[in-house]
């Protein structure tokens, strides 16, 4: 019967990115995908590459800056062996802001700046950016990138494929097996698979996944694609809504924070809501129409801090939980989780997102 030294379980790009590292280490590694390899919440992101934003919980800052320095040479990689464009933008990002708060890397500008900087770019009218006027409203620019995460998982896969990972989908991990208190495999409802080492990189339904059990759940975020209109150069990240550019001229508009279970039903007042709000920003989206919208499920934990590290069974560790930053973090993470499973020393600290902190 075949074997692997290590299967991950989940073909998102946290998962992929994990097998490639591991492969380049030599070791022979199955993915386990339930559904369509890179499909869910990786398919679904934005791909803000937001490593300095103030949102990010203050433990995870000092991974999300790192993980963004890695990903030009992450992204080379993907391109040269994958032989496809992957569309990682340099262009930077501009804030809106009715607080003036900004993170300290952010380079504020005039509204005369913003102007020559965005000509599409209007700042909204009252009430529409958030309860002051105008007037008040602050605009900054900061360096960072963006990246198309479809392309980029498809670039991933193809990777793995290249490298010689395995990958088998269409099949749900029902438990692992565990002999002696270590973990010897999984069991899926078709056949069982068997490894020295399983990693938890189910997303959104890691917590199916036991003996050991987390505390993750589905967060779904509805957005929309347009087409024609406004050509934008930067990233915009206001309070109510964000528009992120590719290159081809399509523009992502998000996003929404729902807790309803497992659903990715759109709503079509919702995805209005999140055109009109980008409307307000770039009225020149009028000219354009929508062209897809869509529904993903990113992966939450009760503290919004990743789980990463080995579980209280032996060989099994899990790297799941990144919320709004899986494609972000998909660099460090996997360099991180890599020199963990090979027990070399670590470049940075997980004790913070340790799957214990959560044992009752």
């Amino acid at each position: 019967m075949k074997s692997w030294d290590v299967i991950i379980i989940g073909a998102g790009i946290i998962g992929l990115s994990l097998a490639i590292a591991l492969r380049k280490h030599g070791r022979r590694v199955l993915v386990v995908e339930r559904g369509e390899p890179g499909r869910e919440a990786s398919y679904a992101a934005a791909g803000m590459l937001a490593g300095t934003g103030l949102e990010i919980p203050a433990p995870l800052r000092t991974l999300a800056e790192a993980s963004a320095r890695f990903y030009p040479e992450f992204v080379h990689e993907l391109e040269d062996e994958s032989g496809m464009k992957v569309d990682l933008r340099d262009q930077g990002t501009i804030l809106l802001s009715s607080d003036g708060r900004f993170p300290p890397s952010a380079e504020l500008i005039s509204p005369e700046e913003l102007q020559t900087f965005e000509p599409m770019l209007t700042i909204p009218r009252r009430g529409r950016l958030g309860p002051h006027d105008s007037s008040q409203i602050s605009a900054a620019y900061l360096i960072e990138r963006s990246v198309d995460p479809r392309a980029l998982v498809t670039a991933a896969i193809k990777t793995a494929r290249h490298r010689g990972i395995d990958i088998s989908s269409g099949a749900e991990v029902k438990r692992l097996l565990v002999s002696d208190e270590r973990v010897t495999g999984v069991q899926t409802e078709r056949t069982s698979y068997s490894a020295a080492v399983v990693v938890n990189c189910a997303g959104a339904w890691a917590g199916y996944v036991g003996p050991d059990r987390f505390p993750v759940r589905p967060v779904m975020g509805q957005m929309l694609a347009v087409v024609g209109g406004s050509a934008l150069n930067h990233v915009v990240r206001a309070e109510e809504v964000y528009l992120v550019p590719r290159s081809h001229g399509r523009i992502v508009i998000g996003s929404t924070l729902e807790n309803v279970g497992y659903s990715k039903q759109t709503d079509v007042n919702t995805i209005q809501r999140l055109f009109h709000a980008a409307l307000e920003l770039a009225p020149g989206l009028s000219d354009g129409k929508i062209h897809e919208d869509w529904a993903g499920l990113r992966p939450g934990t009760p503290d919004d801090l990743p789980i990463l590290g080995e579980a209280s069974t032996a060989a099994y560790f899990v790297s799941t939980g990144h919320y709004r930053d899986g494609i972000l973090l998909a660099p460090i993470t996997a360099q991180t989780m890599t020199s963990l499973i090979m027990r070399e020393t670590l470049s940075h600290d997980l004790m913070p997102f340790s799957p214990s902190r959560f044992d009752t």
